[in-house]
């Protein structure tokens, strides 16, 4: 078992990254390789490059490349990120937009249709929003996030679904409901992978 821990915030104190080493701690030392995309300087801009592999279904940027590598080495995905405008951070969407891509992620051509490609890889989601978790139900944003990443990406794939943890009121809570709130979010994600070891 090899986990992957995708992060994306450029605050090294930020709370993503607090949490980060909270998760890291939680699994089984050796186990886990961190990704912060920020301090490594990932470039998310989808270039004519990108566009041309994607299309052929190779020949990708060897940057691109190198994600994938990582990829193949993990069982478990996790991604850790502020919710930003009810989504995740441009640097994370443009992650998968260069990395998720056809011939790698999965094959699509108008012959054959789609075929996904991930089924090796379960994939958790680790969002950290601003709002309370009322807000996000009376509105549908927890259902409308966990449609455009769990469905959208994650299912198109063939990605297994992993857990999925919110902290929410991570702006407004009193250092002590912090901790309680990526307590439970940690517990929830690393007990999943932890589960999955036992199968």
């Amino acid at each position: 078992m090899h986990t992957l821990l995708v992060a994306a915030n450029p605050d090294p104190r930020s709370l993503t990254h607090y949490v980060l080493g909270r998760l890291e701690a939680a699994l089984l030392p050796g186990s886990v390789e961190i990704a912060d995309l920020s301090q490594e300087g990932f470039d998310p801009r989808f270039t004519p490059a990108d566009r041309r592999a994607y299309h052929e279904g190779g020949d990708y940027p060897a940057d691109v490349m190198a994600e994938h590598r990582r990829l193949e080495r993990a069982t478990d995905l996790v991604l850790v990120f502020p919710v930003y405008w009810w989504s995740m951070p441009a640097l994370l969407k443009g992650w998968i937009d260069r990395v998720f891509v056809n011939g790698w992620a999965f094959e699509h051509s108008p012959a054959s249709g789609l075929r996904p490609r991930l089924q090796h890889l379960t994939t958790h989601l680790l969002p950290i929003a601003g709002g309370d978790f009322g807000a996000y139900e009376r509105h549908g944003y927890e259902s409308a996030l966990r449609t455009q990443i769990e469905h959208g990406i994650v299912d198109y794939c063939g990605s297994r679904r992993g857990s999925t943890a919110f902290i929410h009121e991570s702006e407004q809570l009193s250092p002590g409901a912090t901790v309680r709130g990526v307590d439970r979010a940690v517990r929830i994600i690393s007990e999943a992978i932890h589960a999955r070891l036992a199968e």
